[in-house]
């Protein structure tokens, strides 16, 4: 429970259909979390707030540690990603590797069956193939299923998403009727650990990065200013580059081995039609028996394009879209649907 209204709501919702509830919120810091995000999931109000839900449900309510998980499978990730001149998915991580990794390890000590959180997605078992399958939360604007893509089916298979029928109303409405403390809070769109949005920063002040100068090139190698690490940029960057130009410049590519940032006054650049991924996790089948054909999401905000997707060895598979699209990221996961169903998803990876 991240002291927000859709866990709150979640949590309402197990009760009325009567499982036995029991509220818990992670940890992720060693300290308190005041100097980061006051009111994010790691913070003391969001504690207060996801206490003071459980206590009018009636429900038990802990406050489970897992900084250290956090810092070594978030936080190092993240930064490694960065180092590396990848841009990464956190949320993604974080639901893996702690709230349907560490945290299902902790139910299942506790005797739970499921865990719950409050995301828009759907999971239902397939009579024929006997596959837990993932879907798409009914509501459009709201789906939240992109960041599921890699759970495995034992993790599936124990996940229950009770907002994956409702719309954000709906949910509020539900935390009303409830008397919920926290029917009214304000969602956060950032990053749990990055309040303001300049992870950056974040980066620096955590001790993660540490400047090493570099060079800002034209992709005919011609240097155009410096930079303080590549970590500060991300493929598609316009503002905050630092050089002067009489054009607008993008971040066309990043070169950890040369410590370079690419840039060029041609945005067509950076579009492409062919990507690779890797560490793929395919969810109605074990591998795909050919060629598929789905709608791809290359980031989550990103509305979708049709795009064929060819499995490789390894776990690997190339993806050709079918309509050229603009700043393919390296680090970012591209998500493969066919209309509400989840098939899968892999890690993009750097353009050879």
């Amino acid at each position: 429970m991240s002291g927000g209204v859709d866990s709150s709501t979640a949590a309402a919702l197990l009760q009325q259909q009567g499982f036995d509830v029991v509220g818990v919120t992670l940890k992720l810091w060693p300290q308190d979390c005041l100097s980061r995000a006051e009111d994010k999931c790691c913070g003391p109000q969001a504690v207060t707030d996801a206490r003071a839900v459980c206590h009018r449900l009636g429900v038990p309510f802990y406050l489970v540690d897992e900084a250290e998980e956090f810092q070594r499978q978030v936080i190092e990730y993240f930064a490694a990603e960065y180092r590396a001149g990848r841009t990464p998915n956190p949320c993604v991580m974080c639901n893996e590797k702690l709230k349907f990794g560490t945290l299902l390890a902790r139910a299942r000590k506790l005797g739970a069956g499921f865990v719950a959180t409050g995301h828009y997605a759907r999971v239902e078992r397939d009579a024929t193939s006997g596959r837990t399958l993932l879907r798409r939360g009914r509501d459009p604007r709201k789906d939240q299923s992109y960041f599921l893509f890699s759970l495995r089916q034992e993790q599936l298979a124990r996940s229950l998403f009770p907002l994956g029928e409702l719309t954000k109303t709906d949910a509020r409405e539900v935390a009303r009727e409830r008397q919920l403390k926290t029917a009214e809070k304000e969602e956060s769109m950032e990053i749990c650990f990055v309040p303001d949005n300049d992870y950056g920063r974040f980066l620096r002040q955590a001790n993660l990065v540490a400047p090493h100068r570099g060079e800002i090139v034209d992709p005919a190698g011609r240097v155009l200013g410096h930079h303080d690490g590549i970590e500060f940029f991300t493929i598609g960057q316009r503002k905050g580059l630092g050089i002067a130009a009489p054009k607008p410049l993008y971040v066309l590519e990043l070169d950890p081995a040369r410590n370079r940032v690419v840039v060029g006054d041609d945005d067509t650049a950076l579009l492409r039609e062919e990507l690779a991924v890797e560490r793929c996790n395919w969810i109605p089948f074990d591998t795909p028996p050919g060629a598929l054909e789905v709608t791809a999401k290359i980031r989550y905000n990103h509305a979708g394009t049709p795009a064929t997707v060819t499995p490789l060895a390894d776990g690997a598979a190339r993806v050709r879209l079918h309509t050229p699209q603009r700043a393919v990221t390296p680090g970012q996961a591209c998500v493969f649907y066919q209309d509400d169903l989840v098939v899968g998803g892999g890690w993009i990876a750097r353009s050879p």
